[in-house]
């Protein structure tokens, strides 16, 4: 089973892959999803995590699976199912292609992001970052990056590239930042505070900042620019997603000319048409934090030389 990527970007729509693993439904973004196929010949490697259920190829690339049961449940799978495939879903993100061992596919839903609430309760622990109620059930979307770095940290922002970034004075440049993961919020400010960066407002999602900086813009017009001098803005989020977050800012008559930086595990060489078509500035992928201190530091150089002019 293919997957195509249907919606254009900034359309304020979602596209969710619905699964099941145990007697549970799950979801995930059709934008990270490679292909939905059915693979054989699983091999079991020592000395890997348990969450891992071996390796497999496909396609020619030997792709890590990792057993979802595992990981919701606590329920070891036999890599053996009677000599029948298993159904995966091959993914990319953070620059990572990795399978996803599940029981079966229901469907996909298209939807709008303010369908996708957020739970009552969330810490930096839950993999739920999002329920979606469709007629009587409720789907329930998966943090498919935190599911990967807590097995294998180095595929996303490690302490090791926070420790590689050089502090200057950058106390006066304004930033507004939406993103809705507590984990990475977390890493973030205290990326950006070594870094030298002090004034950071930040949203959990889309909405929140754009209705933000709306009325910034409407109090101060083209003035607007003394309170905030660049946005960053993750993609997936509840309320409005970061194209269309994007998308408005670039549309709107005077916040147009704030630099925004696109900071996300969905950036590859498929997808980054869509942070172009919406005039993102940048795009970065999540665990090039380096890059993206480096980038604020040249668009922020940027608004200021046009402030002086």
């Amino acid at each position: 089973m293919n997957t195509s990527i249907l919606l254009e970007a900034g359309t304020g729509e979602v596209e969710i892959l619905e699964f099941v693993v145990g007697s549970k439904h799950y979801g995930i973004n059709v934008i990270k999803v490679k292909e939905v196929l059915e693979v054989s010949n699983i091999t079991k490697m020592p000395g890997v995590p348990p969450q891992v259920l071996g390796l497999t190829l496909i396609r020619g690339n030997v792709i890590t699976v990792i057993d979802l049961k595992y990981v919701l449940d606590n329920i070891v799978s036999s890599i053996e199912r009677e000599g029948k495939k298993r159904k995966t879903i091959l993914c990319e993100f953070n620059k990572l292609k990795v399978a996803f061992d599940i029981d079966d596919v229901v469907r996909i839903h298209r939807i709008r992001w303010e369908q996708i609430k957020k739970p009552d309760e969330i810490s930096e622990n839950s993999l739920v970052i999002g329920n979606i109620v469709l007629q009587d059930k409720i789907i329930l979307l998966l943090d498919f990056e935190k599911i990967v770095t807590d097995i294998s940290p180095s595929a996303g922002i490690s302490k090791n590239r926070i420790e590689d970034i050089e502090y200057k004075d950058r106390k006066d440049i304004k930033i507004v930042l939406a993103e809705d993961s507590i984990l990475i919020k977390n890493l973030l400010k205290e990326t950006l505070l070594s870094a030298g960066f002090e004034k950071i407002k930040f949203f959990d999602d889309g909405k929140q900042a754009f209705d933000y900086l709306n009325d910034l813009a409407e109090a101060k017009g083209e003035r607007f620019i003394e309170d905030v001098n660049i946005v960053i803005t993750d993609i997936e989020m509840p309320q409005m997603d970061g194209h269309t977050f994007t998308r408005k800012i670039k549309e709107h008559k005077f916040l147009r000319k704030l630099p925004v930086i696109i900071f996300s595990s969905l950036i590859t060489d498929d997808l980054k048409h869509k942070g172009e078509s919406v005039g993102a500035n940048a795009q970065v992928t999540k665990p090039e934090i380096g890059q993206l201190v480096g980038l604020i530091d040249k668009y922020v150089k940027e608004v200021f030389e046009e402030k002086v002019k």
